[in-house]
């Protein structure tokens, strides 16, 4: 029988997490023959090599090494080697659940039309407690979702969206649209995103949908680094960062509409003293925290698109 599917780890400096994440795919209750695994290093300069050196004897899984830093140039590295038609995504500080790539594989064998990406659930695995100033709303920055008990097309992905942390794609669509843009995604210590959102948007345009299913689960670590204030104010800056960056792949504005824009953006802000005071003001109050986050977000996507954190980046896909 051939490989139908393959799961896909990107990792970067990660060892400590890696190996839970792959025996959770080498667990898999999917016969071995009709998926591979393939683990893409991404620059890492930890014991990654060695964690999936342990894992030699299992005859389904690659090693790849990807000299170029960045998320996404990995994620192209992995599905621009996968075998199996289909490619599922899962993060290296996750851990899917036993029918994780069955359930993939029913959505994109049974589903009329067939989606152009799926995913499900993702729920935390906190390394310390959940503090009392987050929001289930800020949850979402922690990529945790969880939209439906039921299996649905998720219609609008401003809404409701997939995570990196847990999606698939049939590789042909992939093909299609170039992959992942290299114009967005972490790259080193940024906190630029949205690379998912962005296919996902091209998805839907082109007529494909994207669907949500409940029991495609995976578990994620949130580690106590990411649970301080001061990591969810970097992280929703750079939300507002990535939608402006968005914003001009799509839209190529010019000049003279990106300042205007901008001056807009800010004038909203100065005009409303409350954003303000939760903008400058320490809260500890779970919505006004969420207020804060969301008025960074503003102040984020007014950097970008002045440029000050865009220029670094690319703005136009390399070829394959």
């Amino acid at each position: 029988m051939s490989i139908i599917i393959s799961a896909i780890i990107c990792t970067h400096n990660r060892a400590e997490y890696l190996t839970q994440a792959i025996q959770s795919l080498v667990d898999q209750r999917i016969p071995k023959d009709k998926y591979e695994i393939i683990v893409v290093d991404n620059c890492s300069t930890d014991s990654t090599k060695e964690v999936v050196r342990r894992f030699s004897s299992k005859c389904n899984l690659r090693y790849l090494y990807e000299p170029t830093l960045g998320a996404n140039y990995a994620r192209n590295a992995g599905w621009r080697n996968a075998r199996g038609k289909y490619v599922a995504y899962l993060d290296d500080d996750t851990v899917a659940c036993h029918i994780w790539l069955d359930k993939i594989l029913e959505v994109f064998e049974t589903v009329t039309p067939r989606p152009g990406c799926i995913g499900g659930r993702v729920e935390p695995i906190w390394e310390i407690a959940r503090p009392k100033w987050l929001s289930d709303w800020l949850l979402h920055g922690l990529a945790i979702i969880n939209w439906s008990e039921t299996p649905r097309v998720l219609p609008n992905i401003s809404v409701e969206w997939l995570v990196s942390a847990n999606i698939a794609f049939p590789v042909e669509v992939l093909e299609r649209f170039g992959g992942f843009h290299l114009g967005l995604g972490r790259l080193g210590k940024n906190l630029l995103s949205g690379d998912e959102i962005l296919l996902e948007k091209q998805i839907l345009k082109a007529g494909y949908s994207c669907f949500f299913h409940p029991e495609i689960a995976v578990k994620h670590h949130i580690p106590k680094s990411r649970l301080k204030k001061d990591w969810f104010i970097r992280r929703y800056f750079w939300q507002g960062v990535t939608d402006a960056t968005m914003q001009l792949l799509e839209e190529s504005p010019s000049t003279t509409k990106r300042i205007f824009i901008a001056i807009s953006k800010t004038l909203g802000l100065i005009l409303t003293p409350r954003k303000l005071v939760n903008l400058i003001m320490p809260v500890n109050d779970p919505e006004r925290f969420t207020n804060k986050c969301l008025a960074l977000i503003t102040v984020g996507h007014i950097s970008g698109l002045l440029g000050s954190h865009t220029k670094s980046r690319r703005l136009k896909n390399d070829s394959p």
